[in-house]
């Protein structure tokens, strides 16, 4: 018999355990409560940094993996190899399966996603959503670096919800931070992160779907900037 729907009755009693709690100790509890089926997902963004940095340096027993799409930029990639090196672990990488790749592109081409709103959903899918399936596989708590403010689809989110999708709980730790927060953090702490967000790059995500943003503007302006500003989600987090 499934224990999952018992896994989201979980979610009050959670709750409760984790008022008041800091980030570190927060994360300390869940990996003990989610013993060998706790892990964090990251994009390598600003926000995610600064929880793998919490990760880390505190030696918590979460799993922190990342999806490498094929298509990032360089110092995406450059930060990647510095994280492993400052603090001495490793992050898990996923990629998309070739078949998948090899079909779209030669169906396709390699610039698809520009045509219409349902190519750039299967590229996302096929890079993104699908490796993301078997790194959550086993898993019951999700840690995400989701922030409410990064779009309209984020500002009903909860601390800890129930993800009905990959049928688990999610944890967003940085859910109500604001941006200024998470970079002041990020500072204090000395903890590396990708240059191009001192570009203009606020979120950043495949190269040929991200570009700098001028102040201002709205969080995801920058990705995806050819589609309607109300679909601007790669499927990772949707409900």
């Amino acid at each position: 018999m499934s224990n999952l729907p018992a896994l989201e009755t979980k979610i009050p009693a959670l709750l409760e355990a984790l008022e008041g709690l800091s980030i570190e100790d927060s994360l300390r509890l869940l990996a003990k409560e989610f013993e060998g089926s706790i892990a964090f997902s990251s994009s390598l963004g600003i926000e995610d940094q600064l929880i793998t940095h919490y990760i880390f340096s505190n030696d918590i027993p979460v799993r922190v993996f990342t999806l490498d799409t094929g298509r990032l930029f360089n110092e995406t990639y450059n930060l990647l190899n510095r994280t492993n090196s400052r603090y001495d672990k490793r992050i898990q990488v996923y990629f998309p399966k070739n078949e998948a790749v090899e079909k779209l592109l030669t169906e396709k081409g390699p610039l698809s996603f520009y045509q219409s709103l349902e190519d750039r959903k299967e590229c996302c899918f096929i890079r993104k959503v699908e490796p993301l399936k078997r790194a959550l596989k086993g898993v019951q708590l999700w840690v995400t670096g989701i922030r409410a403010d990064q779009s309209d689809a984020r500002q009903s989110l909860q601390l800890l919800e129930w993800d009905e999708g990959n049928q688990l709980i999610k944890y967003n730790p940085l859910l109500h931070w604001t941006l200024d927060e998470v970079r002041a953090a990020i500072k204090k702490d000395n903890v590396p992160y990708n240059p191009l967000h001192d570009k203009g790059f606020i979120s950043i995500g495949c190269a040929p779907c991200t570009r700098a943003v001028r102040e201002g503007d709205d969080f995801r302006a920058g990705r995806w900037w050819w589609e309607d500003t109300s679909k601007k989600e790669c499927g990772l987090h949707a409900s």
